[in-house]
C-alpha cells in the first residue's frame, strides 16, 4: 500500500517539477546574470528541496510561489557561500538567449547591469519586476522587512538607471 502512494507522490512531484522547470530556470538566469549553469544547478537545487518537501505540500496554499521563494533563498545562500571564491567575469559567456528578449544587445546590456548589483538588489528586481510580486511576497520570500525591500528596489533601479543611462535608449530605439 505504501508503495502505490510513493509512486504517486513521485508522479505527481515530476508534473509539478516538468510544468515549474522552465519559469523557475528563467527566473534563476536573471537572478545570475544569464549564467545559465549556475541556474541549472539552483534550479535542480530547488526541485530537490521541493521533492523532500513533497509530503507536506498540503499545507502550501500556492506551491507554485513556494518554489520561486525556495529559489530565491537558495541563490542568496549560494550567493554568501561562494562569494569570497568566486570572481566574476569581464565578459558574459555565450548561452542560450532568455525567452522574450528578441534584442540580443539589449538583453546583454540588461544582464551586465543586472550582474553589477549586489545579489539581494538583484533579487529584489528579479522578484518585483520580472515575477511582479508585491513588497510583500516579495520581503516573505527573502526573510526581509517590506521596507528592506523597499529601500533595496529604490536603490536597484537607480544603480540600473545609472548603468544603463543613455544606451538603454540607444538599445531600444528602432534601426
Amino acid at each position: 500500500m505504501r508503495r502505490s502512494w510513493t509512486l504517486s507522490r513521485t508522479d505527481e512531484f515530476m508534473e509539478f517539477a516538468a510544468g515549474r522547470a522552465g519559469h523557475l530556470h528563467r527566473s534563476a538566469c536573471l537572478l545570475t546574470s544569464g549564467d545559465t549553469h549556475l541556474a541549472e544547478d539552483l534550479v535542480q537545487e530547488t526541485l530537490s528541496r521541493m521533492y523532500t518537501l513533497w509530503g507536506r505540500m498540503s499545507r502550501i496554499d500556492n506551491p507554485a510561489a513556494y518554489a520561486q521563494t525556495v529559489l530565491v533563498r537558495t541563490f542568496l545562500t549560494h550567493r554568501r557561500r561562494y562569494s569570497a571564491a568566486e570572481r566574476p567575469l569581464a565578459e558574459l559567456p555565450d548561452g542560450p538567449p532568455l525567452h522574450g528578449a528578441d534584442d540580443p544587445a539589449l538583453r546583454l546590456a540588461l544582464l551586465q547591469a543586472l550582474r553589477e548589483l549586489p545579489p539581494k538588489d538583484r533579487a529584489v528586481v528579479v522578484l518585483r519586476y520580472w515575477e511582479d510580486r508585491s513588497v510583500e511576497e516579495t520581503a516573505d520570500a527573502m526573510n526581509v522587512s517590506s521596507a528592506a525591500v523597499r529601500s533595496r528596489s529604490s536603490r536597484a533601479l537607480a544603480k540600473l538607471r545609472e548603468r544603463l543611462g543613455g544606451s538603454l535608449a540607444e538599445l531600444t530605439t528602432p534601426a
